[in-house]
């Protein structure tokens, strides 16, 4: 039986009672927190490049190791939450995490901030625990709405961090933005030490068992297999686009600052405030079609860019703003669809199911930015954008087959 925290909640207590709105956009709020500082870098990639003297493929390294620590700590972190208390760990992470940004903020050196960048990623999975103990909180006739809420609150997270580092990184300097971000860790620690109450673990199972019970998983169920292959491909352009996009903007012919690159940021959580309706219509007419439907759509909007090359420079920006809002939409919405196959696999293991899905997906997006910077520092934009559309028309290809 779990133990009740100081305030004698416990989980299958708050479900018995139903869970308040408040706990909920706690919840939300904290999936976002967590998963921005994986993308706080991206906007200020440029002038952060000028103030460490550093290459375009050296501060490329930020976005990937982050995104790579991001899936190494899904793939060994995460699982802990069917064997350990969820609380303890997103208290423990949270922590973490607030350290490592405090390191970014004063590192004296490029190579302390790679460090730092890869323990970030490490600590940001408190996001990932944060998802499946709102789908034990909550009673299961409101289980579909609290779960859509927080995965809404960890998408915004993910654009509008681009909009808030850029902002600050031009007004303030980059380096206030990892310690304001910290600051924003330390609170959302304080709160989740107030507000969640203690989870009773689902397994029995040690450590090494449960590592490898992730391997049983993916050769039990093809469909995980599919869903995790389609997201990784997706993820591949996802990154590519945003780890580049600074760079981009930064030179000629836009010679525009940090803030302008994490506006864009807002195009795309146009496209994942839209996300949502692919639940519905996943409901309606099952989650494959919503896989098809947004593999499609993100193939469609990167082969788009290519018409960057035949345009003024002043539509090549309303261009990029139209095709970022298409390809967001498209890779939430095939996320959303994945996740809706995946939870259904296995109801005792939807930690483990999670953290293949996501270290796939995560693997991808450190792949894309690792990808993305030595193309563009060699062969410019359009390198760019083919890769993200050959990844995406696999990822789309790989959907209509099945």
């Amino acid at each position: 039986m779990s133990r009740p925290n100081s305030f004698g909640a416990t989980a299958a207590s708050a479900t018995a009672a139903g869970l308040p709105l408040s706990l909920t956009l706690l919840l939300a709020s904290g999936a976002g927190l967590a998963v921005a500082a994986l993308y706080y870098s991206q906007p200020m990639l440029g002038v952060l490049g000028t103030d460490m003297q550093a290459s375009t493929q050296q501060v490329g390294l930020l976005p990937t190791l982050t995104q790579l620590g991001y899936a190494l700590g899904i793939l060994f972190l995460a699982p802990l939450g069917d064997r350990h208390d969820r609380r303890s760990i997103i208290l423990g992470k949270a922590a973490v995490l607030c350290a490592a940004l405090l390191l970014a903020a004063a590192a004296p050196s490029l190579a302390m901030l790679l460090a730092a960048s890869l323990v970030m990623g490490l600590a940001a999975t408190l996001a990932q625990d944060i998802v499946p103990a709102a789908a034990t909180l909550a009673p299961a006739a409101q289980r579909g709405k609290v779960v859509g809420t927080v995965m809404t609150g960890l998408l915004l997270g993910i654009l509008l961090s681009r909009v808030v580092s850029g902002f600050v990184a031009e007004q303030w300097g980059w380096r206030a933005m990892f310690a304001a971000a910290a600051v924003s860790i330390a609170l959302l620690g304080l709160a989740c030490w107030r507000r969640l109450p203690r989870f009773a673990a689902t397994t029995q199972l040690p450590y090494l068992a449960l590592l490898r019970s992730l391997g049983t998983l993916w050769r039990q169920y093809p469909a995980l297999r599919r869903a995790t292959w389609a997201q990784a491909l997706l993820s591949i352009g996802f990154s590519g686009f945003w780890s580049t996009l600074a760079v981009l903007l930064h030179g000629a012919p836009f010679h525009l600052g940090a803030a302008a690159a994490g506006a864009f940021g807002l195009a795309g959580a146009a496209g994942a405030l839209a996300a949502p309706l692919a639940g519905r219509l996943a409901d309606r007419h099952g989650p494959a079609l919503v896989t098809r439907l947004g593999t499609g759509l993100v193939a469609a909007s990167f082969a788009s860019m290519g018409l960057m090359a035949f345009v003024p420079a002043s539509a090549q920006l309303w261009l990029l703003v139209a095709c970022a809002i298409g390809f967001d939409l498209g890779v939430q919405a095939a996320l959303i669809a994945h996740q809706s196959i995946i939870y259904g696999l296995d109801a005792s293991a939807r930690s483990r199911l999670n953290a293949v899905l996501f270290t796939g997906m995560f693997i991808g997006m450190a792949l894309g930015s690792a990808l993305a910077a030595q193309l563009f520092a060699h062969w410019g934009w359009m390198a760019v954008t083919a890769l993200a559309t050959a990844s995406a028309l696999a990822s789309f290809i790989l959907r209509m087959r099945r």
